[in-house]
C-alpha cells in the first residue's frame, strides 16, 4: 500500500526531492504538493534573465502540469497551508485538510525587509518571485528605481531593469560590491562595468528613511541627507529561513528548522529541505547544497542509507555578463602573501592568497576558466611550492611550458566539482560519457550538469572533449530544434534554393523527424516562408506566439494591452479623445505613456479587443504592432518644426519611414529613431536603425541595443537627401529580413555578416540597393495593412467566450 506523502512548497529543493523519489520508486508514495504561489517549480536562478528579457517565464519552468500529471502528483497550487497538525498527522490547507504518513517541509525563505520608516509604502518590494520580477519589468525608461543591496541579487535586479533603459541607482552600505564573494579590486572592476551600463552606484551609503506621497514611494533618504527619487524601491538585502509553520507545529527551530544528517526534523515523520533548514548551525542559500539535501531526503524517505554533509563551496557567477569566481578565504592576514595578475585591456583580474605553501583563497574577474582547478588546490590543501612561479597562469602552464589548453581539465581529479548548482563532479560526467552520453544534451539529461544557470557549459564541453578525444566534435551551430539536424542558416538557404513554399514542403523535403514540426521550429519556419515567398505563402497564425495571434500583448492576469500606432510619435487632440473614450468605455484600468512615444491601454479583456479596435479604427488609429516581431516604433524629436537646434525635418522623416515600414515582419522586433541634430534627443544611437540629421544630410547607423546588451550603433553611411536616407533604411531592413536568424535582433545579425558586407550590399552597390528596396516593397504590398481592421471585419466572433459559466442551467 502506498504511503501518503505531503510536500509543502514547490521550490527547487522539493522539486529535486520529487524527481529523485519518482525516478527511484514511482509507486512508493501518493503525493500531494502544496504551494502558496499559483504555479509549480521553476528555476529561480533564471529570474534575472526573465527580468532582462533574455528568457521568458515558460523557458525557466522546471516542472510543468504534464510533469506532475505523469507522476500522479496532486497539485494544490495557489493554496497556503494554514497549519500542520502533528498529532492527527494532517496538513490543513485553505481549501481543506490532507492526511500524511510522511511530511516534507520545504517552505524556503523570506526576503529580509529593512524596517526603515516607510518600508510598507506601495512600490517597496523585494526580489524573490515572479510577481516581484513582473513589477520590475513594468518599469519603463521614464521611471527611476532604487535598489538597496549590492549583492548578487540586487545587482541582477539593477542590471535587468537598466537593460530596459530604466534609471537605476544601487545603494550599498559596504565599501565595495559583493564583499562576501569579491575583494576590493574585483569589486572595483564590477562597479566600473555596471557604471558603463548606466547604473549609478552609491557605496558606503546608509539608508535612513523611505519617503512617500499619497501612500506611494517617492524617494530614499540617506543619512547624509541625500534624496534618491524613485518610482520603485527594491530591497535585496538577504533572506531568512521561513520557519513559521514549523514553529507553530512545535518542531525544533533555531535560525532554521533543525534537521539531522538524514534531513529529519525533531518529528520522526517530518523532513525538511532547502533554505528553511538549519544543519549543524548553518543555513543555506546556494542551490548546490540544497540539491544535495534533496537527494538525501529522497533516499531517507525510501529508507536508504544517506547522510547530508556540508562541503566547502566555491562561487562561480555571471553578473550582468561579467564572469566572477571566488573560493576560500581571501582576507588579508599575517603570514599570507598574494599573487596578483591584471590585464586591463581585457578587464581580467586574478588574485591568489597563499599561506604556508598552500593556496587558501582565490578571486577572479573576467577570466574564470581555471576556477575549478584552483578550487581543487584549496579544498585538498595541495602544496604549491613547486609551481609557485607559474601558479597564477593555471594548470596549462605547470611544468614550465605552455601545454594543451585542455590539460587544465584533464588534470582535474574525478572529485573536482564541475557544476556547482547541481553538485556534479568530473567523475560523474566521465561515467555518463562512458555510458554513452556523447554530447552536451545527453550529459545534461543524465547528470544535470550545466542544466541550471549554464555557467559551467564550456567546462562540461571540455570534459566531453578530453574524454571522447577525436570522437567529440565541439558544437558550432546548433540545429533549429530537435526535429532536424539543420541549422537556421541551412533551412533559410534550402527554402530559397529548393523553392519550398509551404510548411508541409519543408517538413517533407528537408526530412523533419516530426509530422508537423514543434513549438520551437514552427514560428521560425513560418517567418522564413513569409520573408522569402510573400506572394505565395499564407501566414499560419497557429505558428505564431499568442501575442501575434491576438494582435495584443497578453498580461499576467489574462487581459491584454492595446497600443495604437502614432506615426513618428505624433498625435492629435481627436486621437487622444478617442483613446480616452475607449479607456472609459471598456473600463481600462491603466493608461500608460511608453518609452517609444505611444500610449498603452493595459487591462483590456480579450472579448473586448475587436470592439475597442473598431472604436480606435473609426478615429483613424491602427495597430501599433507592439506585440510583433516587426516594426515597433520610429521615435522622433521635433526637429526643425520647433527646435532651434534642428538641422532637418526629423519628425517628417520619422513619419515617412514608419508609414513605409509598418506591418513588415522581421526576425525580431525592429526599433528606429530619427534625431534632428547631433544632440540626439530621439536616442537614435541605441536603436536597431538610427538616423541623425546634420547640416549636410543624414547619418545612418545600425546595430544598436538597449536591452540585455547595451550597444551603440555603428555608422553605416551619410547621405545628402531624405530620399536616399529612406532607400538605405529600406534596403538594410530587407537585407536583415532575408538573412537574419529568427529571434536575432539586428545587432546580432550585423555581428555575423559584418559592417563591411552590409556596406557593400547597401551603400556601395546601388543596383543591389534598388533590388533590395524593390523586394521590400513587394513584400509590403501584402503586409502593409491593419490587422485590427481585418479581425474586426472577419474574425470578431473568435474573440467571444466559448461559454458563460456564470449562467444557471435554466438561463
Amino acid at each position: 500500500m502506498k504511503q501518503r506523502l505531503v510536500v509543502i512548497g514547490a521550490g527547487m529543493a522539493s522539486g529535486r526531492v520529487l524527481e529523485h523519489l519518482t525516478d527511484a520508486a514511482p509507486d512508493a508514495f501518493d503525493i500531494t504538493l502544496f504551494n502558496a504561489e499559483p504555479r509549480g517549480n521553476y528555476n529561480r536562478i533564471m529570474l534575472s534573465p526573465v527580468l532582462s528579457g533574455e528568457k521568458t517565464y515558460e523557458e525557466i519552468v522546471t516542472h510543468d502540469d504534464t510533469w506532475y500529471a505523469e507522476r500522479g502528483i496532486s497539485c494544490r497550487f495557489g493554496e497556503k497551508v494554514a497549519k500542520i497538525d502533528r498529532e492527527m498527522k494532517v496538513v490543513e490547507g485553505e481549501n481543506g485538510h490532507v492526511p500524511y504518513d510522511k511530511l516534507v517541509v520545504a517552505t524556503g525563505s523570506n526576503p529580509f525587509i529593512i524596517p526603515l520608516p516607510g518600508h510598507d509604502l506601495d512600490g517597496v518590494i523585494a526580489y524573490r518571485d515572479l510577481e516581484d520580477t513582473q513589477q520590475m519589468m513594468d518599469m519603463c525608461p521614464d521611471n527611476k528605481v532604487v535598489v538597496i543591496g549590492g549583492g548578487l541579487l540586487g545587482l541582477e535586479a539593477a542590471a535587468g531593469m537598466a537593460a530596459h533603459g530604466v534609471q537605476v541607482t544601487v545603494v550599498h552600505i559596504m565599501g565595495h560590491l559583493m564583499e562576501r564573494q569579491l575583494d576590493e579590486a574585483a569589486g572595483y572592476l564590477l562597479k566600473k562595468s555596471l557604471e558603463d551600463k548606466g547604473i549609478r552606484i552609491c557605496l558606503q551609503a546608509n539608508s535612513k528613511e523611505i519617503l512617500g506621497e499619497d501612500g506611494k514611494v517617492r524617494a530614499l533618504l540617506l543619512d547624509d541627507g541625500t534624496e534618491l527619487p524613485c518610482d520603485l524601491l527594491v530591497m535585496a538585502v538577504g533572506i531568512r529561513p521561513n520557519t513559521a509553520l514549523a514553529q507553530e507545529a512545535g518542531l525544533a527551530t533555531g535560525r532554521g528548522i533543525h534537521v539531522d544528517d538524514q534531513m529529519l526534523t525533531s518529528d520522526p515523520d517530518v523532513y525538511a529541505v532547502g533554505e528553511c533548514v538549519e544543519h549543524d548551525g548553518e543555513v543555506f542559500g546556494l542551490v548546490a547544497p540544497l540539491y544535495d539535501q534533496a537527494k538525501v531526503t529522497a533516499q531517507s524517505l525510501l529508507e536508504e542509507d544517506a547522510a547530508f554533509a556540508q562541503k566547502t563551496l566555491s562561487t562561480k557567477l555571471k553578473v550582468t555578463g561579467c564572469d566572477l569566481f571566488s573560493a576560500g578565504d581571501f582576507a588579508d592576514g599575517p603570514g599570507r602573501e598574494d599573487i596578483v595578475f591584471r590585464d586591463p585591456s581585457r578587464g581580467v583580474y586574478k588574485r591568489l592568497v597563499i599561506e604556508e605553501d598552500r593556496l587558501v583563497g582565490a578571486v577572479m574577474y573576467g577570466d574564470t576558466a581555471d576556477g575549478s582547478w584552483f578550487f581543487g588546490l584549496i579544498k585538498d590543501g595541495t602544496s604549491i611550492e613547486e609551481m609557485r612561479e607559474t601558479l597564477i597562469f593555471g594548470p596549462a602552464y605547470q611544468g614550465g611550458d605552455t601545454a594543451d589548453p585542455l590539460s587544465a581539465v584533464a588534470a582535474l581529479p574525478p572529485e573536482a566539482e564541475i557544476c556547482g548548482c547541481n553538485g556534479v563532479c568530473k567523475g560523474e560526467i566521465v561515467e555518463a560519457i562512458n555510458a554513452g552520453a556523447d554530447d552536451l544534451g545527453a550529459v545534461r539529461s543524465g547528470t544535470k550538469a550545466s542544466a541550471s544557470c549554464g555557467t559551467c557549459t564550456g567546462l562540461v564541453e571540455q570534459v566531453l572533449q578530453v574524454t571522447l578525444g577525436d570522437n567529440f566534435q565541439m558544437p558550432t551551430a546548433q540545429p533549429i530544434c530537435g526535429c532536424t539536424d539543420l541549422t537556421h542558416e541551412d533551412v533559410r538557404r534550402l527554402i530559397k534554393g529548393q523553392e519550398l513554399k509551404s510548411q508541409a514542403a519543408v517538413w517533407q523535403e528537408l526530412g523533419w523527424s516530426t509530422p508537423n514540426g514543434c513549438h520551437v521550429c514552427r514560428p521560425a519556419i513560418n517567418y522564413y516562408l513569409l520573408a522569402d515567398w510573400p506572394l505565395d505563402y499564407q501566414d499560419d497564425p497557429q505558428s505564431r506566439f499568442v501575442n501575434e495571434r491576438k494582435h495584443a500583448n497578453i498580461q499576467k492576469d489574462g487581459t491584454f494591452s492595446v497600443v495604437p500606432r502614432m506615426w513618428g510619435g505624433i498625435t492629435t487632440p481627436e486621437e487622444l479623445r478617442a483613446i480616452a473614450d475607449a479607456a472609459d468605455k471598456y473600463d481600462v484600468p491603466t493608461v500608460k505613456v511608453t518609452g517609444g512615444q505611444r500610449i498603452d491601454l493595459l487591462g483590456v479583456k480579450g472579448e473586448d479587443l475587436p470592439a475597442i479596435w473598431s472604436d480606435l479604427n473609426q478615429a483613424g488609429l491602427v495597430s501599433g504592432h507592439a506585440y510583433s516581431k516587426g516594426l515597433r516604433t520610429v521615435k522622433t524629436c521635433v526637429g526643425t518644426d520647433h527646435c532651434r537646434f534642428g538641422t532637418q525635418d526629423s519628425t517628417g522623416l520619422g513619419i515617412k519611414l514608419e508609414k513605409i515600414l509598418w506591418g513588415s515582419w522581421t526576425p525580431h522586433k525592429l526599433k528606429l529613431a530619427v534625431s534632428g541634430c547631433p544632440r540626439n534627443c530621439a536616442e537614435a544611437t541605441c536603436k536597431d536603425i538610427g538616423v541623425v540629421c546634420v547640416d549636410s544630410g543624414y547619418q545612418i547607423s545600425i546595430g544598436g541595443a538597449a536591452g540585455m546588451d547595451v550597444k551603440e550603433t555603428e555608422l553605416l553611411c551619410q547621405v545628402p537627401t531624405e530620399e536616399e536616407a529612406t532607400e538605405v533604411v529600406m534596403a538594410v531592413t530587407q537585407a536583415y529580413r532575408e538573412g537574419g536568424k529568427y529571434l536575432d535582433r539586428l545587432y546580432k545579425w550585423l555581428g555575423k555578416v559584418g559592417m563591411d558586407w552590409v556596406k557593400a550590399q547597401v551603400v556601395d552597390d546601388l543596383k543591389n540597393r534598388a533590388v533590395l528596396v524593390a523586394r521590400f516593397e513587394l513584400s509590403q504590398s501584402i503586409f502593409r495593412k491593419d490587422p485590427w481592421a481585418e479581425h474586426v471585419q472577419d474574425k470578431a466572433q473568435t474573440y467571444a467566450p466559448i461559454a458563460d459559466f456564470t449562467l444557471e442551467a435554466a438561463e
